[in-house]
């Protein structure tokens, strides 16, 4: 038996991974979106300072993905949405849930989380 790999296995090899890649992406930034996302987003609709704070942090997270070369896209923005989580909690502080949030005194975590959750909406990342 043939144990070469040809382009064709290599090319359904990397459409397999990717569509598992972006399911895994897109599962991850449901649970960003339940955990600030969601009333997050709808707090800065009503709260003009709070929109303008998500959007400051949405260009800074946009800033970072394209610096470092990636799309703006489900895995990009999963991953990113990981670190900034990885780094809130090895810190020890409990991530935040909705009712847990003084949106008029969010901390850099929530905003950057929900400017995540901001930019996965605008790409259609749900």
């Amino acid at each position: 038996m043939n144990n070469e790999r040809t382009p064709a296995m290599d090319a359904s090899f990397d459409a397999a991974y990717l569509a598992t890649a972006e399911l895994d992406a897109r599962h991850y930034l449901d649970q960003v979106m339940a955990m600030v996302g969601v009333d997050g987003l709808v707090e800065a609709l009503a709260q003009p300072f709070l929109l303008a704070k998500v959007d400051q942090h949405a260009a800074a997270v946009r800033e970072s993905l394209t610096a470092a070369g990636k799309p703006v896209d489900s895995i990009s923005l999963a991953g990113y949405a990981r670190s900034v989580i990885a780094v809130h909690q090895r810190h020890g502080r409990p991530l935040p849930t909705p009712d847990s949030v003084d949106w008029a005194a969010a901390d850099w975590t929530v905003l950057r989380l929900v400017a995540v959750c901001h930019l996965a909406d605008a790409a259609g990342a749900f």
